[in-house]
């Protein structure tokens, strides 16, 4: 899905920021302003949407070269919402995310590259405790701003993955009905530490 929470690593981008004096600088996610949106066609005809909110974690950012920034971040699985009830209770359900074993989801980081700006993250997603590799195209970050006292920015990770790749809603009698791709966006606001 979105993890996305892969995305995270846009914070990333930070690094290229102008002001930020530190050579490395530590960013916690803000869980109330950041979430993964995602989108998955149903039946081939229409496209259903949700939402997995309760996205933390932890950005190292290198300012002198920012493809040695990193990221840790994880969100709550039992938190999907597509604006169905039946459907996210079955979302939930030991067939999707089986959120009493997985209750989150999470994606840690291992390369950034910046081909003529263009950012991609690199990391480990375990989605329903399975975990693999996933790309992300990075969008950011938003210019820093101080809210009461706290430094703060933003960023946007858009990626794709393949539920059959993650084994993901495989054994579910629906399975034939949800498509394979499933497109995402993290959006993150996250705080200097």
């Amino acid at each position: 899905m979105k993890n996305y929470l892969l995305l995270l690593a846009l914070s990333g981008a930070c690094l290229s920021t102008p002001g930020l004096h530190a050579q490395i600088s530590t960013w916690k996610i803000d869980p109330g302003n950041s979430s993964v949106s995602f989108q998955v066609r149903h039946l081939g005809i229409s496209t259903v949407r949700g939402t997995i909110s309760g996205v933390q974690g932890t950005i190292e950012l290198d300012q002198k070269d920012i493809t040695k920034s990193s990221v840790d971040a994880n969100a709550e699985s039992a938190t999907v919402n597509t604006g169905n009830d039946n459907r996210d209770k079955h979302l939930k359900s030991d067939e999707f995310f089986d959120v009493a074993k997985n209750p989150k989801l999470s994606f840690k980081s291992t390369s950034l590259t910046n081909t003529g700006g263009k950012l991609q993250l690199t990391g480990e997603l375990t989605l329903a405790g399975i975990t693999k590799t996933v790309t992300l195209d990075l969008d950011g970050p938003s210019a820093p701003q101080t809210d009461r006292g706290v430094t703060k920015s933003g960023f946007s990770a858009t990626g794709t993955l393949s539920r059959k790749a993650f084994n993901f809603g495989q054994s579910s009698p629906l399975n034939a009905a949800i498509g394979d791709e499933i497109n995402f966006t993290i959006d993150v606001e996250i705080d200097k530490q």
